[in-house]
């Protein structure tokens, strides 16, 4: 499952959270790094973040990018890093801030992903060389997914916001599941046969000593569950020629969260500003079919009496719209 948390408070810096549990393993990313979007985390769960994905590099959304790398710095797995083009140089340039008389004795290691329209670009940083040197990590073609792990991949969506800027559509792996109703019907009580079956054996298997085919025990029992989705889109320019691209790239998703920066009488200025209206992402949102749209990214030009009208002025167009838990309470 994608079990996902907007960390950071209504009209300040925002980001989400997300783990990838397949019940096996996980896979923990952080898509944006605002100031103080972390205060709310267990440091263990940041320092076990696998993935940082930027949407662009903006202040508002790497802010609190020292927090994180205090807390993954040196950490015995590798950190990732994933942005548009100049992400490795800009962050090459935050890890030098720091002292590093001690570095020899350090083991971290980052990759930073320089993503392109049709290519990643890869950048290796060294603790123990203090951050000092990109060491070319190679390059590689991508036909969208960027990132591909047993529990989520991760497709990279190209917006405009003054630049390049990058939305954000993660995947868990459909899943197989029994049926509990056909494995009823057919008079069969669980046992270790189950596991071997779900983990995919072939031929035959021992169910109280009496061997039966596991494939066609497999087209009796087990049924395809879709996995879940969400997309993360943020500080980008929405007219007619983007939402015509997106809409179909949204397709199938489960939960949109994107920003609300602008109520729906400041058009012209999310324009002006590549930013997009609650009722724009609303639109979208319900042209993709989307099961439900979760806004955050407020802009502090509002007043909290004003986010009601702005969340109802979404509803109206796509009623499955909501605001994140406890921003209105």
């Amino acid at each position: 499952m994608l079990r996902a948390r907007v960390l950071g408070r209504p009209a300040e810096d925002n980001a989400l959270w997300v783990v990838a549990d397949s019940g096996q393993g996980q896979t923990r990313l952080l898509l944006d790094c605002g100031a103080h979007v972390l205060d709310t985390l267990p440091f263990a769960e940041v320092q076990a973040t696998d993935h940082l994905l930027l949407s662009h590099l903006h202040m508002d959304h790497v802010g609190g990018f020292d927090d994180f790398f205090r807390a993954t710095f040196d950490r015995p797995a590798p950190t990732h890093a994933w942005g548009p083009p100049g992400t490795a140089r800009i962050l090459g340039h935050r890890f030098q801030g720091y002292w590093w008389n001690h570095a020899p004795e350090l083991r971290g290691q980052w990759f930073v992903h320089d993503v392109h329209d049709a290519h990643v670009q890869s950048f290796r940083f060294e603790a123990h060389e203090a951050f000092a040197v990109a060491h070319d990590a190679g390059t590689r073609a991508h036909d969208g997914t960027v990132l591909t792990t047993p529990q989520v991949s991760v497709q990279a969506a190209a917006l405009e916001h003054h630049g390049r800027s990058l939305g954000f559509i993660l995947r868990e792996p459909d899943r197989e599941r029994v049926n509990p109703a056909a494995l009823a019907g057919l008079g069969l009580r669980p046992g270790p046969w189950l596991a071997a079956l779900k983990g995919g054996a072939t031929g035959k298997i021992d169910m109280n000593g009496q061997p039966h085919d596991a494939a066609a025990l497999r087209g009796a029992l087990m049924e395809r569950e879709t996995g879940d989705s969400l997309a993360y889109l943020t500080d980008f320019l929405l007219n007619d020629t983007q939402q015509a691209r997106l809409a179909p790239l949204l397709r199938g998703v489960q939960t949109l969260y994107a920003e609300a920066q602008y109520a729906p009488e400041d058009h012209a200025l999310a324009t002006r500003h590549q930013h997009t209206t609650v009722t724009q992402v609303a639109v979208l949102a319900h042209a993709a079919g989307l099961p439900a749209l979760t806004l955050l990214h407020l802009s502090r030009r509002y007043r909290p009496e004003q986010w009601p009208e702005m969340l109802s002025a979404a509803q109206a167009i796509h009623p499955a719209t909501r605001f994140p838990d406890g921003w209105l309470a």
